[in-house]
């Protein structure tokens, strides 16, 4: 038999200081990214929550004479009594607006309970449509009409444009037509929401008679003097008890309560 051969040992190689200094950077370098991600995350976060209603006096722009929301699906079962509880949120929040249809084929699933909680309390509401304007705007008119049935006592119908039509004098002209069906089947002249490039760049000036809804975020726009806009979107990324996620706040230069 063959003897059993016995391994020899090697004493390990000791690791030099420069590589344990190139680890040392990899890791510090592999680290520092996730931290500054997590604190501009939590620095985001706590910036945009609005826990107490202290705290949301003190983001709303001065000089306007009320407050209020919009909400969609967007903002899931919104938890109004929550939201709206005695001595909160309710000394603040002047008026809401619930969407109600999209286009001519979609109904916003929250509506109806958002409008039946609204209604229920005497809270100031109203309804606004998500036009499309590269679809026909006598049916979105049409549908919007058969799901909403106005009240004396509601906001005035407000058209949500937001997106691109297929000229600036096509998106115009659609919006007119929408807002005409409204008026002549609700006596009411609907408001117009939408961003301030799209108020600077396609409706200011060409809107005779009709009122504006404006949504900027970096500033006040420079168009609140004007006559016919009404109401300024401040935020979209209110946080407030009552609601998951983000929702829409707004000024109004008139008494809307």
């Amino acid at each position: 038999m063959a003897k059993r051969r016995t391994a020899k040992k090697v004493a390990p190689k000791r690791k030099s200081k420069s590589t344990k200094s190139r680890r040392s950077k990899a890791i510090f370098w592999f680290i520092i990214p996730f931290g500054l991600l997590a604190f501009f995350f939590f620095w985001y976060e706590s910036k945009g929550m609005v826990q107490t209603s202290s705290h949301f006096h003190e983001i709303i722009p001065s000089g306007y004479k009320s407050v209020g929301l919009d909400v969609s699906h967007h903002q899931g079962k919104i938890n109004w009594d929550l939201l709206l509880q005695e001595k909160g949120f309710d000394t603040i929040i002047d008026f809401v607006y619930c969407k109600v249809t999209e286009g001519s084929d979609h109904l916003d699933t929250q509506w109806e309970r958002n409008r039946e909680y609204l209604n229920k309390h005497g809270i100031s509401n109203g309804a606004y449509h998500y036009f499309n304007p590269k679809s026909a705007p006598r049916p979105q008119a049409e549908y919007f009409l058969s799901v909403y049935k106005i009240r004396s006592i509601d906001l005035p119908p407000v058209l949500d444009v937001e997106d691109e039509g297929f000229s600036d004098e096509d998106l115009i002209a659609k919006v007119l037509i929408w807002c005409e069906e409204v008026k002549k089947a609700t006596g009411v002249k609907p408001i117009i929401y939408t961003s301030l490039n799209f108020y600077e760049t396609k409706f200011r000036g060409k809107m005779e008679g009709y009122n504006f809804w404006i949504a900027a975020y970096s500033r006040e726009p420079q168009y609140m003097t004007d006559r016919e806009v009404l109401h300024w979107q401040f935020s979209e990324s209110g946080r407030l008890p009552g609601i998951s996620g983000n929702v829409d706040l707004n000024v109004s230069k008139q008494e809307l309560y």
